[in-house]
């Protein structure tokens, strides 16, 4: 069956999670100067990890359809389309696609950048 990981509980995400969590309640609390730093910094990327994990699928399908319809198989066939003109005629289409694009990214880099 797709989707059923051949290992057990705990799952990815959960260690994850567990580990930003430890990271945030535990180190960031207590340490100082650089450790702090760089303990946030971790925390931060194992968040956009947990993020990834959850969008990150459903995120690919979305893509792959927007570059289907252009189309394109890759951002940088998107790109290369885009600088030679060819795509010159669909602008809307265009500009629809790399906003999603790029609001998915941020989704997972930075969730909430679009709030303000």
């Amino acid at each position: 069956m797709a989707g059923v990981s051949v290992h057990d509980d705990p799952s990815m995400t959960a260690l994850v999670e567990a580990v930003r969590e430890f990271l945030e309640s535990e180190v960031v609390s207590q340490a100082d100067g650089g450790l702090r730093f760089h303990a946030r910094v971790a925390a931060n990327v194992l968040g956009m990890v947990e993020r990834e994990l959850a969008l990150g699928t459903a995120q690919a399908v979305a893509r792959d359809a927007d570059l289907a319809r252009l189309g394109v198989g890759s951002e940088a066939e998107l790109a290369a389309a885009i600088r030679a003109g060819r795509l010159d005629g669909r602008l809307d289409e265009v500009v629809a696609a790399v906003r999603r694009s790029v609001a998915a990214k941020l989704a997972v880099a930075h969730p909430g950048y679009d709030a303000g």
